[in-house]
């Protein structure tokens, strides 16, 4: 059986936007391997606090990764 674990700093997506990822992901995981899949596809979603994620020893906070997302690609 398939885990996946999505990992997000907190305050950034809501609710709704978890529970997508997570009907999302299954999809993807039914997709693949067909519908048996469905009922043995655990997606867990664990929040780190913003400030204790860091990238290149800069900790990230909630309000840097919405800022970044505001950003013109």
């Amino acid at each position: 059986m398939p885990l996946v674990d999505i990992e997000l700093i907190a305050g950034v997506f809501d609710d709704d936007q978890k529970q997508r990822m997570i009907r999302d992901v299954t999809e993807a995981m039914v997709g693949v391997e067909g519908e048996a899949m469905r009922g043995v596809t655990w997606v867990r979603v664990h929040e780190i606090a913003s400030g204790e994620w860091a990238i290149g020893g800069k900790p990230m906070t909630a309000e840097a990764v919405r800022a970044a997302r505001s950003q013109p690609a």
